[in-house]
C-alpha cells in the first residue's frame, strides 16, 4: 500500500511545485541583464548601480569624489562632501577665510562675526557699547539705542525709568510721555489714577466728562451700576433714554 502511495504523492507534489517554477521562469523571461524582477508588484527594476535607459540597464558612471546615489531620479550619484555637481562632474567648495561648510557640505557660510559679501566673509564692525548678536548684525547695549551706526546714551528724563527693553524708558506712575518728558497724569475732584498708572477714572456715583468727574442724575426708579459710573434700571423697568419706564409699557 505504501509502495503504491509514495509515486502518487510525488505526482502531487510535481503539480504543485512545477508550475511555480514555470511562473518564475515566464516573469523574469523579459528581465534584460543588471536587472531583477520587482520584488512587490509587476515588471522590473535596474541592480543598484544601473539606471533604466529605454528598455536596458546602463551602468551608472560615477565621477571622481563621488558616490552611488539610491534616488531612480537624478544622475544616480552625489558628490562627497565639500564638493559640488558641475554638470557631470564634482568639484571642490571654495571655502574662504573665516568662513566653514554648511551641514550639507555642498556650499559654506561665515564665521560669527562675519557676513557674506562678494563672495567672501566680511568682519562686522561692532560699534562701541554694543555686542555681536546671534545673526549677522549687533546690538546696542542696555541703557544705549541704536543711531546709523553707532550707539547712542539714552537721555532718560524726569520722572521716568530705563524701560525693561534696555533701549527706551518708559515713566514712572501717575505720569505719561508727552515727546521726551514725563506729565503728571492730571487726575481731577472725586477721581482716582487708574491700576495702568497712566489714566484717571471717576469715584463710584461719578462720571467722566471732559477732564472732570460730574455726579451721576439717578432718575426714579434706577440706582447705581456695577461699574459704579452709571446706573440701570430697577427690576420691572426699562431704559428709555435719562429715565426708567415699566417694561410692560
Amino acid at each position: 500500500m505504501r509502495k503504491r502511495t509514495l509515486p502518487a504523492l510525488i505526482l502531487l507534489l510535481g503539480g504543485v511545485v512545477w508550475p511555480g517554477i514555470g511562473a518564475a521562469r515566464d516573469a523574469s523571461a523579459g528581465v534584460p541583464p543588471n536587472a531583477h524582477v520587482k520584488r512587490y508588484g509587476d515588471g522590473w527594476q535596474c541592480d543598484r548601480g544601473f539606471r533604466q535607459v529605454d528598455a536596458t540597464c546602463v551602468a551608472v558612471e560615477v565621477p571622481p569624489h563621488a558616490y552611488l546615489a539610491d534616488s531612480p531620479y537624478g544622475p544616480g550619484w552625489e558628490c562627497e562632501r565639500g564638493y559640488r555637481q558641475i554638470q557631470d562632474a564634482c568639484e571642490p567648495v571654495d571655502v574662504p577665510p573665516n568662513a566653514f561648510l554648511d551641514f550639507r557640505g555642498r556650499t559654506w557660510e561665515c564665521d560669527r562675526g562675519y557676513r557674506k559679501g562678494d563672495g567672501r566673509c566680511i568682519a562686522i564692525e561692532v560699534p562701541t557699547n554694543a555686542y555681536l548678536d546671534t545673526g549677522e548684525s549687533w546690538k546696542c547695549d542696555r541703557g544705549y539705542r541704536r543711531s546709523k551706526e553707532s550707539c547712542l546714551a539714552i537721555e532718560i528724563p524726569d520722572h521716568a525709568y530705563l524701560a525693561p527693553s534696555g533701549q527706551d524708558w518708559d515713566c514712572n506712575r501717575g505720569y505719561v510721555r508727552s515727546g521726551e518728558s514725563c506729565i503728571a497724569v492730571a487726575v481731577p475732584a472725586h477721581g482716582y489714577l487708574a491700576s495702568s498708572g497712566r489714566d484717571w477714572q471717576c469715584d463710584r456715583g461719578y462720571r467722566k466728562s471732559g477732564g472732570s468727574c460730574v455726579s451721576l442724575e439717578i432718575p426714579a426708579n434706577a440706582h447705581i451700576g456695577p461699574s459704579g459710573n452709571d446706573w440701570v434700571c430697577g427690576s420691572g423697568y426699562r431704559r428709555q433714554g435719562e429715565r426708567c419706564t415699566p417694561s410692560h409699557d
